[in-house]
């Protein structure tokens, strides 16, 4: 992947966390702003609140998770891509960097189940929230996947179709936003990393550890954050949510609400999964206001 993409001019830093090398951006300074993206995103995914909050006196990282953006990509053999390994990742990750201040936690997607699985754990180390469009909980009672990520869970459908085709992350591009067509910068960018079969080993294993039972390895991480998410109940938090997401739909917005009663809510009826693409003008404010330092 070329380090050089338009709108995303950031430099990337790199650890190494759990004997794999994770790249992140690491823009600014001051209290910690840690960007957490999700599947099949990456860092450049949030390109416009890294420019916006380091001017604000922020720090804003961005890790890629192991396997996607500019990060390491293992094989299935070599890593277990499971929720729970994320989550550990994530602590390992901001352990390293010796963010031992509280940090804020903007979040998306599979983003807010890694993060906030973590954040729950260490509520004292946790200042502000930003949620964009996720979850961080079961999948609520008799609710169904729709049927693009139910065929992509398919083992032979979706190695074909998610590892050999690029069809999740490219269908991402068209289902992701309300809009008529992402601009260029976005479908190029957000494609970038995942630019061979070998490259997508973490895009196809995201979807096939969504839980979708208490059978299921990942459902155990989420029911024991849902429980726990009261404990964030305090902590200054906004929400911003695009109505038009497939998935994340407005039953699990309602569904999340009831764990963050406090939340300034945002939804936006013309925005989609891709929320931070669709209405960037409206999420950097948003943000800038909730996560200036005092």
């Amino acid at each position: 992947m070329s380090s050089a993409l338009p709108g995303f001019p950031f430099a990337s830093s790199s650890t190494v966390v759990g004997g794999h090398r994770m790249a992140y951006v690491d823009e600014g300074s001051g209290p910690p702003v840690v960007l957490v993206h999700g599947n099949p995103t990456w860092s450049f995914y949030w390109r416009a609140l890294l420019r916006a909050l380091p001017p604000l006196g922020l720090r804003a990282i961005a890790p890629d998770h192991i396997g996607m953006g500019r990060s390491e990509k293992p094989s299935v053999a070599d890593y277990p891509h499971t929720l729970a390994r994320r989550v550990a990742d994530f602590g390992e990750f901001v352990d390293g960097l010796g963010l031992d201040a509280p940090l804020s936690l903007v979040v998306h997607d599979w983003g807010g189940a890694i993060a906030l699985a973590w954040a729950v754990e260490n509520v004292e180390r946790v200042d502000k929230l930003l949620v964009l469009n996720t979850a961080a909980f079961p999948i609520p009672a008799g609710k169904a996947l729709p049927w693009q990520l139910t065929a992509a869970r398919l083992p032979v459908v979706g190695d074909v179709a998610v590892r050999r085709l690029n069809a999740f992350s490219r269908g991402a591009l068209v289902m992701g936003t309300a809009q008529r067509w992402l601009d260029r910068e976005a479908r190029t960018g957000l494609v970038a990393p995942y630019d061979s079969p070998e490259h997508r080993v973490s895009v196809a294993q995201f979807v096939k550890d969504i839980p979708l039972s208490p059978h299921d390895p990942a459902y155990g991480v989420l029911a024991r954050t849902e429980s726990r998410l009261h404990l964030l109940a305090d902590r200054p938090t906004a929400v911003c949510w695009g109505m038009q997401d497939p998935v994340f739909d407005a039953e699990i917005l309602e569904h999340l609400l009831t764990l963050l009663p406090q939340a300034e809510v945002h939804r936006w009826a013309d925005a989609g999964h891709y929320v931070l693409e669709d209405v960037p003008e409206r999420i950097v404010p948003v943000a800038t206001r909730l996560l200036a330092p005092a």
